[in-house]
């Protein structure tokens, strides 16, 4: 009995969240078909000019034509169908692949060192003072550091997005840490855990859903800074496309490539709100 209690409660609890991800995608098409609406009729009174702006069913009778941008050896020539699609996917996938690297790295880390500086006071009276001096720095001053340092390539605009995300999230968990009630970490004392134990039971616990917050919205952070990256030649991806539009006054593949930078970077976004029910399944706040 107790089984079949069990699998019923994770069958309701399937359907909930079915239904849940279909409530979000229905209001997420309403909002985009009202911003569509409004943006046509801006084009049918004459408030948009559509050279400089042009209406969505403008750019998206072209985007076949206008994929052709997202590789530069396909601009001349009759490529196939196939092979622009594919290389629209592989340019999408380029500037994707670097977001995410840079921002499991830049978490990965700051977690590291935002717990040593807390639990390791000369360390931390060592580190904090020069993170809390480093962290304003725009990723722009950092960009002469990268092309220094790793040339032009994925290493500098994964660098890019560590290193400006690095000290923001290092003082983000430093703050979480610094949050977390000395209630439970008594009584963990009083039960005999070690301070590993009170780490990994406790602490950890207690930070990680504030930390997965700031890591989602570190993620507009990361493609912002990936753009501006491929923006001035590190790499092919999203941002040389838009640099493409650029130089060419072409507005409807600049709006192109914003509309796929946008639909992406709202899917991840939901890959880690689902990451997160998941993995801090004690927590009841997600969202």
């Amino acid at each position: 009995m107790g089984k079949l209690e069990l699998a019923g409660k994770r069958r309701l609890t399937a359907q909930k969240e079915s239904a849940g991800i279909l409530v979000s995608a229905g209001w997420w098409g309403l909002s985009i078909g009202l911003f569509a609406a409004i943006w046509e009729l801006a084009w049918a009174t004459g408030l948009a000019n559509p050279l400089v702006l042009p209406p969505p069913h403008v750019f998206l009778s072209g985007i076949s034509y206008q994929a052709k941008f997202f590789d530069p050896s396909m601009r001349m020539g009759n490529p196939t169908g196939l092979q622009v699609a594919s290389s629209f996917v592989l340019t999408v996938t380029y500037t994707l692949l670097r977001v995410i690297a840079g921002l499991a790295v830049a978490f990965a880390m700051s977690m590291l060192v935002g717990v040593l500086i807390r639990y390791f006071r000369i360390f931390g009276r060592l580190t904090f003072p020069i993170i809390n001096t480093l962290a304003p720095i725009s990723p722009i001053a950092w960009l002469p550091i990268a092309i220094f340092a790793f040339g032009v390539g994925n290493v500098a605009a994964v660098f890019l997005v560590v290193i400006t995300l690095f000290f923001i999230m290092t003082i983000a968990t430093v703050n979480q840490i610094d949050r977390v009630g000395q209630t439970p970490i008594n009584v963990a004392r009083t039960m005999g855990a070690s301070r590993f134990q009170i780490f990994t039971n406790v602490i950890v616990p207690s930070i990680l859903p504030s930390l997965f917050t700031v890591l989602r919205l570190n993620v507009f952070a990361a493609w912002m800074i990936v753009l501006i990256a491929e923006l001035i030649g590190i790499g092919n991806g999203l941002g040389q496309v838009i640099m493409i539009s650029r130089n060419t006054f072409n507005a409807e593949l600049t709006i192109l490539a914003m509309a796929v930078v946008g639909v992406v970077g709202y899917a991840l976004d939901a890959v880690l709100r689902v990451v997160q029910r998941k993995c801090l399944y004690w927590n009841s706040t997600n969202v």
